[in-house]
């Protein structure tokens, strides 16, 4: 019992000193020649477009049902026309950033991991140091770039579509007024509350890929070696997201508010 937990002590150290190789390495490619200028715009269609439709879904629903939820509470007090601040507050400061990340982690960062591992076990990535090319110049800096750019823009459309989603549901579910509903947002929205949105997916964004790049580049075992680090990207990165998101919005709100 205690070598095992031994050894996977150290594995998990192992992993963790790796990781933040990577992240050292992908900021010193970020600051350094050359940079892989087309590689950089295929990844913001890869990240950014083609995740749009998942994104503008889950944040359409997410606010419809936040207001619904939230309606039937606010009658118990009254108080079913502030449901507009409740629906705002919760998707641009929480569930905007979190819900956008854990989607881009099942879409995007699966992707990541399955292609740089496939890359791996084809020996791909030694095909790439022999041609004198630094693999994470290559494939792990456009990813992480188009990460830390698409994260708030995604963001920022799951937070407005979530909101008309909102405003539907009070709207003809919950009979509130239009012009109430909308103004009960403007009155409560800071902004520091705008900041804590743009923040969240900026570190989320960086948490997601380079967590799948990790993973992806450290593959092994062939293609079974792949599905398993498919699963192993999804799930750490789904984790990691969630606790960055705590610990960042720990910060920010003892820096904003």
């Amino acid at each position: 019992m205690a070598s095992a937990l031994e050894r996977w002590l150290k594995h998990l150290a192992l992993e963790a000193q790796e990781y933040v190789r990577l992240c050292l390495a992908t900021f010193r490619g970020m600051a350094t020649r050359p940079f892989y200028f087309h590689d950089f715009i295929e990844q913001l269609d890869a990240v950014g477009v083609a995740s749009l439709t998942v994104v503008v879904l889950t944040g359409f629903f997410t606010g419809a049902v936040l207001a619904l939820q939230t309606g039937i509470t606010l009658d118990q007090f009254g108080a079913r026309p502030v449901v507009g601040r409740l629906v705002s507050a919760s998707m641009i400061k929480e569930l905007g950033p979190v819900l956008t990340g854990l989607m881009l982690t099942g879409r995007v960062g699966s992707g990541i991991a399955a292609e740089l591992g496939s890359m791996v076990v084809t020996d791909q990535i030694f095909a790439l140091r022999a041609l004198g090319t630094d693999p994470v110049r290559k494939l792990v800096v456009p990813r992480v770039l188009a990460g830390i750019l698409m994260a708030p823009v995604l963001t920022v459309i799951s937070d407005a579509v979530g909101i008309v989603g909102g405003w539907i549901v009070a709207r003809f579910q919950l009979q509130v007024a239009s012009g109430l509903y909308w103004s009960s947002i403007l009155d409560v929205l800071f902004m520091q509350d705008v900041w804590m949105g743009l923040i969240k997916p900026l570190v989320l964004g960086f948490v997601i890929v380079t967590v799948a790049c990790h993973v992806g580049l450290r593959t092994s075992g062939g293609t079974q070696g792949v599905g398993r680090a498919t699963t192993m990207a999804v799930v750490s990165g789904s984790v990691g997201v969630i606790a960055v998101d705590f610990f960042v919005t720990r910060v920010l709100i003892s820096l904003m508010y």
